[in-house]
């Protein structure tokens, strides 16, 4: 590919005779080489620098005389003049990186710690105009008592060592006030100077080309637009660099690009709904410094600090522009788990947004037309997702009940009603939707504007193939459980994704740490209502809508159910799905408890995943338990339709299917009591009990068959009638966990919990075996979904893991 090409001509640059590198100067080009490929601060400080020099270049064409110019850049040498370029740069740019734990890696003794220190002070010293600012910790001594202090601190390179600037004592500790990345924001901000700001993230890029634009860009500052008003911040686009590597990759970098170009283009003009989305916006920095700063860092509510930014200029009068004549370099996660993490940090925050006061006040000061634009573009998007989902619930709970309760049967046998078709015309609009088209008419949009239609129509068709659709429909999941739990609970944390090109494969623990309740559980309950349709409904398919609707609903579960590992590297490789399994039984036997982290224990997992409900309101709580109580209504419907009910109507069947319920469940709990019990030191008597439980499951199995016709089926739908009844039990447990602790009940509750997880663990992990039985799906996967390099290099990484195995 690409990459190999410009790594073969690398090393024929560094081998070359004349220059006579050494092994550490050779060894230090590599690391410069990978760096500026991948999402570092080394690229990022390169391209930021490209503003010094455009702007030295610029001082030589404008000042220096005609026989220079023609001379050339590179052939004057004039060191006065060099000397005043650099100085009149100087003056007009300087680079501040705001990096907190720069103090902490200086003064540690770990070595990675002191490579990463090392790097940075590298930076300052090759770069005159970088700047670093971080918190130090200090301790010092005051009336015989040792104390914390804490300053913010601004050093640049010297002559072989970082030389401070200026340090600002500081009344605490940033980040126990506010979120981390806003903080680090600003305790910085102080350190800078002249009029505007450009705020960037670590995983950008710049041009050289783009760097002489800035000139031009920051004339628009004194640009004045039909209100009178000169603009508070210049939009900027992004040029995403990270899609090639992945079909995730170029999934996200194609609605990426839509949304800085197309997208921020309407927003700004005329819409005027356009904020601050994270960087390289320009800020008026005189504006912002005097009305509160650039990032608004109030823990948890501020989770998403970037659009508080945007929010807070224009309540404060501010104008917002958007500029597509310059871009800047952005990269993005490339690995489904990031993604993953990153939608669910912006529905978090999104959550947030709804409950904050900047939305609220700006949804009462904007005109009619100004509100709804401003609402469908930033909580509006989130809220249509969670009612896209909801509407999938209710559409299918009610076909259950209609199926369950007689009324579909006697609605199609009653020739005087006629179906509506009104309500499938409805659905068919959600389903379109729920596919992610809607979302994907931008993107095509886009491409079409920039490269021809042609194009357009090709990249539409090939994500397609690659799957985009089961990608969308995944997210869209992400976006409706997180938002939805963020508007009953609160309390949502930053999600981490971290940064790099992450061509990996998943352990099916980490999979399922991630989905389990956000995507897995959901998916599974609607393969329940689905196959409760057609195994009791009577078929009315009696449009080519109706069909779609249902298809829809079918390719809505399977994506939630296995998306995760359709998007995996070598996701169904047999060898990988041996250790999954490995790990994964691990996993959930491991005991949890303090100073133990979820990705070692199901137990810690399970406390930390259900967090949110310790701390949650009465309110949260009720609202829980009436959702859990939709799950009572399958054993309801389901035991009058047994065989072994005699279509009896009577009130008395649902009562001793109760009694049935609760002795399952009590046979549940006592298994595993008694192993953490008599294992240790009784297995005979363990064995015993076991031994007994069966005899007697079996022989009330022969009773019920011969004496009370019992059949096949009816176990069948006994499992899908008391399943959901079972984790209802579960969830209404968790929403009254202070009760349960006072009763003495909650351990058999985790161990309910832990046998559901167990089950659902082998419901989802069951197909992936039988697929990773079949050679040619995972060399069509890693064809289909992964950049031809990384299939490559993945086929490389598969021999090398089986030559290791065989010299073990």
């Amino acid at each position: 590919g690409h990459k190999l090409d410009e790594w073969t001509n690398f090393l024929e640059r560094i081998k070359d005779s004349k220059e006579e590198n050494p092994e550490k100067e050779r060894m230090e080009f590599i690391r410069h080489w990978v760096s500026y490929r991948g999402q570092t601060l080394a690229r990022t400080v390169r391209g930021m620098m490209y503003y010094k020099q455009a702007l030295e270049l610029q001082c030589f064409l404008e000042f220096a005389d005609d026989e220079a110019i023609l001379g050339g850049y590179r052939n004057f040498d004039h060191k006065a003049f060099q000397d005043r370029a650099q100085a009149l740069a100087d003056l007009k740019f300087t680079y501040v990186v705001s990096c907190q734990v720069y103090g902490n890696q200086k003064k540690s003794d770990d070595a990675r710690d002191r490579s990463c220190y090392i790097n940075i002070l590298n930076l300052m010293l090759t770069n005159p105009s970088l700047r670093v600012a971080y918190i130090d910790e200090r301790e010092e001594t005051i009336q015989g008592k040792s104390q914390k202090f804490y300053y913010s601190v601004l050093v640049k390179g010297g002559e072989k060592l970082d030389e401070e600037i200026y340090r600002i004592k500081l009344p605490g500790r940033p980040i126990d006030v506010g979120e981390g990345k806003p903080e680090n924001q600003n305790h910085a901000i102080i350190f800078t100077r002249g009029e505007a700001l450009q705020t960037i993230d670590m995983n950008q890029d710049n041009y050289f080309e783009e760097a002489f634009k800035m000139r031009n860009v920051l004339e628009e500052f004194l640009k004045k637009g039909r209100s009178q008003r000169k603009p508070t911040i210049l939009g900027l686009r992004e040029h995403i660099f990270t899609g090639s590597f992945s079909s995730l990759a170029q999934f996200v970098s194609n609605q990426e690009t839509s949304f800085v170009t197309i997208g921020q283009r309407i927003l700004a003009n005329p819409l005027r709904v356009r904020f601050h989305y994270g960087h390289p916006d320009i800020f008026d920095r005189i504006f912002h410094i005097t009305r509160g700063g650039i990032s608004k860092a109030s823990k948890i509510i501020n989770l998403n600090q970037s659009i508080f930014a945007g929010l807070n200029s224009t309540l404060r009068g501010g104008f917002i522009t958007h500029h597509e004549y310059i871009q800047v370099g952005k990269g993005h996660d490339v690995g489904m788990n990031q993604i993953s993490l990153f939608e669910t940090k912006l529905a978090n925050g999104n959550g947030e947004q709804t409950l904050s006061r900047d939305v609220y006040h700006l949804g009462h000061r904007f005109d009619f037309y100004r509100m709804l634009s401003f609402y469908f573009t930033t909580v509006g998007l989130y809220f249509s997702s969670m009612l896209t989902v909801l509407t999938v619930y209710v559409f299918l709970y009610g076909r259950m009940y209609l199926v369950l309760s007689g009324i579909e049967k006697e609605i199609l046998r009653n020739p005087s009603i006629q179906q509506s078709k009104s309500l499938e015309e409805a659905l068919v609009t959600q389903s379109v939707f729920q596919f992610g088209l809607l979302l994907m008419l931008p993107m095509v949009m886009e491409i079409d504007l920039e490269k021809g239609f042609r194009t357009a129509l090709s990249d539409f068709i090939i994500m397609q193939l690659q799957l985009v659709s089961v990608f969308f429909m995944f997210q869209l999941g992400t976006k409706a459980h997180y938002y939805g739990r963020t508007i009953l609970h609160g309390g949502s944390k930053y999600q981490a994704t971290g940064r790099g090109f992450v061509v990996f494969h998943a352990k099916f623990t980490v999979n399922y740490r991630l989905y389990s309740r956000s995507h897995f559980v959901k998916g599974l309950e609607l393969f329940i209502l689905l196959i409760i349709y057609e195994a009791y409904g009577q078929s009315y398919h009696t449009s080519y809508l109706d069909q779609f609707i249902t298809f829809s609903m079918w390719f809505l579960a399977a994506s939630w159910l296995f998306a995760p590992f359709v998007f995996n590297p070598s996701g169904f490789d047999w060898p990988k799905i041996v250790d999954d399994w490995t790990d994964w039984k691990m996993w959930m036997g491991n005991r949890g408890g303090i100073g133990v982290p979820p990705s070692k224990s199901w137990e810690s997992w399970w406390e930390e995943e259900h967090e949110h409900l310790k701390y949650t309101s009465i309110r949260g709580r009720v609202v829980e338990i009436i959702l859990a109580f939709r799950f009572f209504v399958y054993q309801y419907g389901i035991v009058y339709h047994l065989h072994i009910a005699h279509y009896s109507k009577s009130l008395l069947v649902y009562g001793i299917s109760w009694s049935v319920m609760v002795t399952a469940l009590l046979v549940l709990m006592m298994v595993p009591m008694g192993r953490r019990r008599l294992d240790a030191k009784f297995q005979i008597l363990f064995r015993i009990l076991k031994a007994l439980l069966f005899l007697g499951f079996m022989s009330v199995m022969i009773f019920l068959f011969v004496l009370h016709r019992l059949t096949i089926s009816d176990l069948f739908a006994a499992i899908l009638a008391f399943t959901p009844t079972g984790w209802a039990l579960l969830l209404v447990g968790q929403a009254c966990r202070p009760l349960l602790k006072r009763v003495g009940f909650w351990d058999s509750l985790v161990e309910l919990a832990r046998a559901y997880d167990y089950i659902m663990g082998l419901i989802v992990f069951l197909p992936i075996t039988v697929l990773s039985w079949i050679p040619v799906v995972s060399e069509l996967q890693t064809r289909m979904l992964f950049h031809q390099a990384f299939s490559r290099d993945l086929q490389i990484s598969m021999i090398l893991a089986g030559r290791k195995e065989k010299a073990a």
